[in-house]
């Protein structure tokens, strides 16, 4: 799809993170001298992310001063509260890849108009590539278009993750959904940038996506961009009300309904039986591991 015949919104927004992107590519030629803090235990922040969240937010409020902004860095700071148009902006995606100079990364802009994302754009600067969507006109790979995977068997899928690592992250529980999801398909990856991962699915590279822990400038873009391209995404329980639940499960149909039979019992919505189930299995893993270090 040419640009010419893009919607306005979406043009500004593609334009504010190529912009974004530009001043990443320029940094990740010294990455070494880039300053780094630490928001929490393995929750970065760099002056690269803040720069680059304020020219995108320069660009959309250049264009559009009444939209209200919601970013990773500057939180509800710039724009109109008030506004039923809403910017949801990730600067950086993947900055602990970025400042380790692991290219797999990327820049994170959606529209919501009246709680519902109606553009989205994410793009990964390292390879020049600019995926798309706007609600209805389908979703796009550099300005071609793109359809979720075609496979239907679980054991012949792609399945991309990420792993959690914030104090209080249930890793215990993560480990059993890992260990399920890898014995049942062809392979598991951890790439680092989720929007990025969501992209993946959209264009058929992988065939699923499922990670805890998520905000919603994490999956807004990227989720409009699979169901744009025939996916389905939602919590881990299938339900699509899933933007601000902090569990996120995406695929292509056949897979999405196979991923929910096994990551449904994890979700923070699933029933008493299928948690204290789960609590189990958590709690004999456990006692298995005693043993064995005791054992040692």
């Amino acid at each position: 799809m040419s640009s010419s015949s893009l919607h306005p919104m979406l043009n500004v927004a593609i334009k504010a993170a190529r912009a974004a992107g530009a001043l990443i590519n320029r940094a990740a030629l010294d990455v070494e001298n880039v300053r780094v803090a630490q928001k929490q235990v393995n929750d970065f922040v760099t002056e690269v992310d803040q720069a680059a969240e304020r020219v995108i937010i320069e660009t959309l409020l250049g264009a559009y001063p009444e939209h209200g902004i919601m970013g990773e860095e500057s939180g509800n700071e710039f724009g109109n509260p008030n506004s039923d148009y809403v910017w949801i902006i990730d600067p950086l995606d993947g900055t602990t890849n970025f400042i380790h100079g692991f290219p797999v990364y990327c820049v994170s802009i959606a529209l919501s108009v009246k709680g519902k994302i109606e553009h989205a754009v994410v793009y990964d600067p390292t390879r020049n590539d600019l995926f798309t969507a706007t609600r209805g006109r389908g979703a796009f790979l550099n300005e071609r278009r793109i359809r979720v995977s075609k496979r239907t068997q679980l054991k012949d899928c792609l399945v991309s993750t990420g792993f959690p690592f914030r104090p209080g992250d249930n890793f215990r529980a993560y480990m059993r959904m890992f260990s399920e999801i890898t014995q049942r398909t062809a392979g598991v990856r951890r790439p680092g940038a989720a929007a990025l991962d969501l992209a993946y699915v959209a264009a058929g590279f992988t065939d699923g996506f499922f990670e805890t822990g998520l905000n919603i400038w994490d999956v807004a873009a990227g989720s409009l961009i699979v169901t744009e391209a025939g996916g389905l995404v939602g919590n881990f329980t299938g339900e699509a009300d899933f933007l601000e639940q902090r569990e996120c499960l995406a695929g292509n149909p056949r897979a999405y309904g196979q991923l929910v039979s096994i990551l449904s019992k994890y979700s923070k919505f699933a029933g008493v039986e299928e948690k204290l189930g789960v609590d189990a299995g958590i709690a004999a893993d456990t006692k298995e591991e005693d043993e064995d270090k005791q054992n040692d």
